[in-house]
């Protein structure tokens, strides 16, 4: 890999973070809000209409918190240059199966370290400059999925700065698990759900998270607060009681 200087990473991440981030959560808004969004009003999970303003103060938030991940992501590299990261590049250096291994390792972890903080994101002391920011449109559309305030953002970045310090991933693990993460942050704050009613009554309702558990969340503030798993919600008791017997 060439070695280029530090603010060449933060702007080349900073325009492949807001690209990613207009491409999928534009997209889906696109698609469900304004071409879809009569013939999947059924779907809708929506209780009250779009707060005004509420996209744009979205949007802002997470121009924000892109130039906080462009931040931390341009460190991670630097210090992969310097030799200082687990990151690596030779795909046969672990072997295939590791690709698939390390890659839920990270979705597990990443989970795992979202749901503690996202529980104290709530604490009342702190709430109000941690993360009413993500709350403060009422229920969420897909430009919700990176709407953070300043700090919270920089705790969610710090994730993948500690990752890549801890866990020896491929550059492929990385970008996958980024790519997962934008995505499923999307499809959990689309405002529609995509799965069907049935998914309640197998797997993937019961231990992958969708809208309509996060769309409870965004109303309740007190439970559901995983972010790929139902697993640490049904644990430690933070899963709405009615969600599987709930019909919306």
């Amino acid at each position: 890999m060439t070695n280029h200087s530090f603010w060449y990473y933060f702007f080349s991440l900073f325009g492949i973070t807001l690209a990613r981030y207009f491409l999928i959560a534009g997209g889906a808004y696109l698609l469900f809000y304004l071409v879809l969004g009569k013939s999947l009003a059924n779907k809708s999970l929506r209780l009250k209409p779009l707060m005004s303003g509420s996209v744009k103060k979205d949007i802002e938030l997470s121009v924000l918190s892109a130039v906080v991940f462009a931040i931390c992501g341009a460190f991670i590299i630097s210090e992969y240059s310097l030799g200082a990261t687990l990151l690596y590049t030779d795909i046969w250096k672990y072997g295939l199966w590791y690709l698939v291994v390390s890659f839920i390792a990270v979705l597990v972890l990443q989970d795992t370290y979202f749901y503690f903080i996202h529980r104290i994101f709530h604490q009342p002391l702190i709430f109000k400059w941690m993360h009413y920011g993500h709350h403060r449109s009422g229920e969420p559309t897909p430009w919700s999925s990176s709407a953070f305030d300043l700090p919270e953002a920089i705790v969610q970045g710090l994730f993948f700065v500690g990752v890549s310090f801890i866990v020896p991933l491929h550059f492929i693990t990385l970008v996958a698990a980024l790519v997962i993460m934008t995505v499923w942050a999307v499809l959990t704050h689309l405002g529609f759900e995509v799965f069907p009613s049935s998914s309640k009554n197998n797997w993937i309702g019961r231990w992958l998270i969708g809208s309509t558990h996060h769309s409870i969340h965004h109303r309740k503030y007190k439970v559901h607060y995983g972010l790929y798993f139902t697993f640490w919600d049904k644990l430690l008791g933070t899963e709405d009681p009615n969600y599987e017997n709930d019909s919306h």
